[in-house]
């Protein structure tokens, strides 16, 4: 595919950023090298080299040293009540609802999860009701990724009480519908849930790298509570994702 004579890196950007958006390169997948596509776009390298920049800025493909230039376009995923309800989250024997929504996709759902009693901040401390400045509740932290690709990182936070010496506390354990099933089965299901949507700021320099994204790419901040039908709260899980990843809908009462 040879552009026109004048073609420059923006065009070249937008001739790749057409077949990524086409599936011609599939998320996780590589592209050519430079070289092959400035000859595929009848352009210098350096072209080519600075189209590819462009594309790392909008997130859709990420260099990588020793690797090449891997394709991190992701359909965007719908972020919704819908998706923590039980037969989503156990669809097909998921591990909850990422692991639920990335198998939708096609790609491959992959945690990389630590566990650890600890002293939660002191805003989770209150939601929780337990006491500010102890270790008092337990930590399942994640990074997780779709075929590889880091979409979320993600910290849920529980009472010792609830979790000691249970599932929650076994980072290797496959919690099929996850924590949320979990503590159902525990004795604690959740009958309502509150979220705080925070929707654009810029990552940290560690927020960055555990998504594996630019400092410059914006990110969506979420913190969701779920609470038992007294009212009693048993879940803060905080969710950081890159922004572009996430289309977020919400239905909610008129009255």
């Amino acid at each position: 595919m040879h552009l026109p004579q004048k073609t420059g890196y923006r065009e070249i950007a937008a001739a790749i950023r057409k077949e990524i958006l086409a599936g011609v390169y599939p998320p996780a997948g590589l592209l050519p090298p430079e070289s092959e596509l400035a000859q595929k776009y009848g352009a210098s390298r350096s072209l080519a080299n600075r189209a590819l920049g462009l594309l790392a800025a909008e997130g859709l493909v990420r260099q990588q040293q020793g690797r090449g230039t891997i394709v991190t376009w992701l359909p965007p995923m719908v972020h919704s009540s819908a998706r923590y309800s039980q037969a989503t989250r156990e669809r097909d024997g998921a591990l909850g609802a990422f692991d639920s929504e990335v198998k939708a996709l096609g790609l491959v759902p992959q945690h990389e999860i630590t566990v650890e009693r600890a002293e939660p901040p002191a805003e989770i401390a209150d939601a929780l009701g337990v006491a500010r400045g102890e270790v008092n509740c337990v930590v399942r932290r994640r990074r997780l990724r779709a075929s590889g690709i880091p979409v979320r990182i993600s910290a849920s936070w529980f009472p010792l009480d609830i979790a000691r010496d249970t599932v929650l506390e076994e980072p290797t354990a496959a919690i099929n519908g996850g924590v949320k099933s979990a503590l159902a089965q525990l004795g604690y299901p959740q009958k309502t849930a509150r979220e705080r949507i925070i929707p654009s700021r810029l990552p940290s320099e560690a927020e960055a790298a555990l998504l594996e994204i630019s400092p410059e790419r914006s990110v969506t901040d979420i913190v969701h509570t779920g609470l038992l039908e007294d009212g009693r709260v048993v879940e803060v899980t905080t969710t950081l994702a890159p922004a572009h990843y996430l289309v977020i809908e919400h239905d909610f009462p008129l009255t």
